[in-house]
C-alpha cells in the first residue's frame, strides 16, 4: 500500500512538472537572436537593398556603387500589408535581425530554428524557409505591420520559380544569393521594396544576372 501510494505522488509530481514548466527549457543553440528594439539596432550605413515588384530582382548597393544582383520572388498575391493577406509590402524597411549565419545552404528552418534537415535545390514537393533569414522591420505607416507579419528575406528550395511572383509576402532567392547577401550587410542595412523597374539599365543588370546565374564553382566562390 505504501509503495502504491508513493508510485501514486511520483505519477501526480511528474505531471504537475509537464504541465507547469517541467519541461527543460530549449538550448542556446535551439533559441533565436535576441531582437532588440528599432532604437537599440545600430544603422548600417554603406548598404542598401532595392527590390522591385516589378523585375522581380534585387539589387544590393554599398557605398553607393552596384555590388549584386539577383533573381528573387515576391508575393503571389501582390503588395500590401495587410494582416492574413499574405502580400508583400512597399516602402523602407530595415533589416532588424539576421538568422541561421553559419548553417549550411539549404538548411531548414522552423519558426526561425534550424532544423538539421538540409535540402538540394528544387526539392520536388518542399516549400519550407532555408539557409538565412534578414528579418525585415517596416520603417513606414505602409509597412508597420511587416515585422509581426513575419516579412523576411530568405532562402527558398524553388529556386526555379525565381525571376515571378511565387511567396507568401517574403522576398524569396536562391540559397547561394542570399548566404552571400547576409554575409554582406549587417544589421540595420535600409531595405526599399518599390513597385517600378529598378534604377539601373538593362545591360547593366543583365551582366550582373548572367554572373549569379552561373554555378558557384565557374564564378570561382563559395560560401559554407
Amino acid at each position: 500500500m505504501i509503495l502504491l501510494n508513493r508510485l501514486t505522488l511520483s505519477f501526480l509530481a511528474l505531471l504537475i512538472l509537464s504541465v507547469f514548466g517541467g519541461v527543460a527549457p530549449a538550448t542556446a543553440s535551439e533559441q533565436e537572436p535576441a531582437i532588440l528594439p528599432s532604437s537599440t539596432v545600430t544603422p548600417d550605413p554603406h548598404h542598401e537593398i532595392i527590390v522591385s515588384v516589378k523585375d522581380q530582382k534585387l539589387l544590393l548597393m554599398t557605398d553607393g556603387k552596384v555590388d549584386g544582383f539577383y533573381p528573387v520572388s515576391t508575393s503571389k498575391f501582390g503588395i500590401g500589408d495587410g494582416w492574413g493577406s499574405y502580400t508583400t509590402p512597399l516602402g523602407k524597411l530595415i533589416v532588424k535581425a539576421k538568422i541561421g549565419m553559419g548553417q549550411p545552404l539549404g538548411e531548414v528552418f522552423k519558426s526561425r530554428t534550424p532544423t538539421g534537415e538540409v535540402l538540394p535545390p528544387n526539392a520536388p514537393g518542399r516549400d519550407p524557409i532555408v539557409t538565412r533569414i534578414l528579418w525585415l522591420e517596416g520603417q513606414e505607416a505602409g509597412n508597420r505591420n511587416a515585422f509581426q507579419r513575419g516579412i523576411y528575406i530568405h532562402g527558398t528550395p524553388q529556386e526555379n520559380l525565381l525571376g515571378r511572383p511565387a511567396s507568401y509576402g517574403c522576398i524569396r532567392m536562391r540559397s547561394a544569393d542570399v548566404a552571400v547577401l547576409c554575409a554582406r550587410v549587417s544589421t540595420g542595412a535600409t531595405v526599399r521594396i518599390i513597385a517600378e523597374h529598378l534604377p539601373i539599365h538593362e545591360p547593366l543588370w543583365k551582366k550582373f544576372l548572367e554572373t549569379a546565374l552561373k554555378p558557384p564553382a565557374s564564378r570561382g566562390a563559395s560560401i559554407s
